[in-house]
């Protein structure tokens, strides 16, 4: 605690009379009409996964909030007891779609993380690691590549499985060597391997847009492949810009409001010529949403990120409410369906995955319990946070049916936490993307014999 005190660069002295935006050391500040909205009624209380494992006030959404408010009027220090509660926080949204008054806390959360890392910015390690990775390689795509195709060797070469068999990687940390087990081949990217624009299968619909990702286009690529040949194959025309980057949702998460604006610009810019940005992974989908927000105080983009966050769209939502052609062949699997709570409580997408996945025939569904509880990827919240991810990840295999084939969701994170909470447990299911399934029922359409790779 000592050690981050020494960081702050809070004014001393008595708060002053206009207290928002100068007793926080960053203009970009807590909007006190979201924390004025919560009754503290506690509704919010049984859907938070902290709260739920910890049981302290602190650590619920009515705590953050409160703790939120009482920092930004000069009433308590911003200091460790209040970053750790913001930063333990998932962002998961759960307590959004539980709270009868529509308290936006992801806001104020990510929000107070600026603010937390505007006074104390991360140092030692953690800052190496945040600049080295967030800021230069996540920033930069030919970069992210680069890595990408150091990982094909990797893994094509033998290297990797050499490495693991003399335990070399037993340095690591053992959450990061149980997710490198599990980790999925790396392949090229849609970027390097289709054109800027993919034609449509007969008449063309409608012309749009895919975020291709960061992480999404370097280790599930294949899902970025599905879905311009789902689009394509119902008459979308599919662009590519070059000029896309990460969607910065990762950096506003880590408090880095900069980057991600300087991000959102960069994205904003790049989609100029398509009035719909097809997303395919829900923590991207929900950060382009809420660009009006993030750049609400930029008086050159404000107009500009709210007009584009309301053409972004997640891939199932997009076919369900513009139609989609039902496919003939059947995928016999038992499937279980997981909400990623980005999508389920951010974007509030529920029920297009489960009806896409209906529409496929010989699939048997299967219910998940709980199924839009946190698996504790969070984006990094599983490298940063790794006891508690590990513990609602434990949570959520618990709730897994155990005669299921696989199990579909809507986003790179949780597909890679689940994976290795079944490769821990041994359990048989396979992880997919939704758009993966409807993918390979048409494939199968044109080849009955063909089995697709599960």
């Amino acid at each position: 605690m000592e050690e981050f005190q020494r960081t702050l660069t809070i004014p001393e002295g008595p708060v002053p009379t206009s207290r928002l935006g100068n007793y926080l050391p960053d203009a970009d500040v807590p909007d006190e009409e979201k924390w004025a909205d919560c009754v503290h009624c506690g509704f919010c209380l049984q859907a938070c996964p902290t709260y739920q494992e910890l049981g302290q006030e602190h650590q619920s959404p009515r705590g953050r909030v409160y703790l939120i408010q009482a920092v930004a009027e000069g009433k308590a220090a911003l200091d460790e007891r209040f970053a750790d509660p913001v930063f333990t926080c998932l962002d998961c949204r759960a307590c959004e779609t539980a709270c009868p008054s529509n308290v936006q806390v992801g806001s104020l959360i990510e929000k107070a993380r600026g603010q937390v890392r505007k006074a104390a910015p991360l140092k030692g390690w953690r800052g190496v690691v945040q600049k080295i990775f967030l800021n230069g390689i996540f920033e930069h795509p030919s970069r992210l590549y680069a890595l990408g195709t150091v990982l094909r060797f990797l893994q094509k070469s033998g290297l990797e499985t050499f490495a693991r068999k003399l335990g070399l990687l037993k340095i690591l940390p053992k959450h990061l060597r149980d997710m490198e087990t599990i980790l999925p081949a790396a392949a090229q990217p849609v970027k390097k391997t289709y054109g800027t624009v993919i034609a449509a299968e007969g008449d063309v619909k409608k012309r749009v847009g895919l975020l291709t990702g960061c992480i999404m286009d370097v280790l599930f690529s294949d899902v970025n492949a599905a879905t311009i040949r789902v689009l394509a194959k119902n008459g979308y025309e599919v662009v590519i810009p070059e000029g896309q980057r990460c969607c910065g949702a990762l950096h506003v998460h880590a408090g880095d409001r900069e980057a991600g604006k300087r991000l959102a610009k960069q994205n904003i810019a790049a989609f100029r010529d398509v009035d719909t940005v097809i997303v395919n992974a829900a923590g991207c989908g929900l950060a382009l949403q809420e660009y009006g927000e993030l750049l609400e105080d930029d008086p050159v983009w404000k107009n500009e990120a709210e007009a584009f966050a309301a053409k972004a769209v997640d891939i199932t939502k997009f076919l369900v409410d513009h139609g989609y052609r039902k496919p003939a062949a059947a995928i016999h699997k038992r499937v279980a369906y997981h909400d990623a709570c980005h999508l389920a409580h951010g974007q509030g997408v529920r029920a297009e995955p489960r009806q896409i996945l209906k529409d496929i025939p010989g699939i048997e569904w299967v219910d998940l319990p709980d199924s839009d509880r946190c698996c504790g990827s969070a984006g990094i919240y599983n490298l940063t946070h790794p006891e508690m991810a590990g513990r609602l990840l434990e949570r959520k295999i618990d709730d897994m049916p155990e005669d299921v084939d696989l199990i579909s969701m809507g986003n790179p994170g949780c597909m890679l936490q689940i994976a290795m909470g079944i490769e821990r447990r041994g359990h048989r299911a396979k992880v997919v993307h939704t758009v993966q399934l409807l993918d390979w029922a048409y494939e199968r359409e044109q080849s009955e014999e063909r089995v697709p790779r599960v």
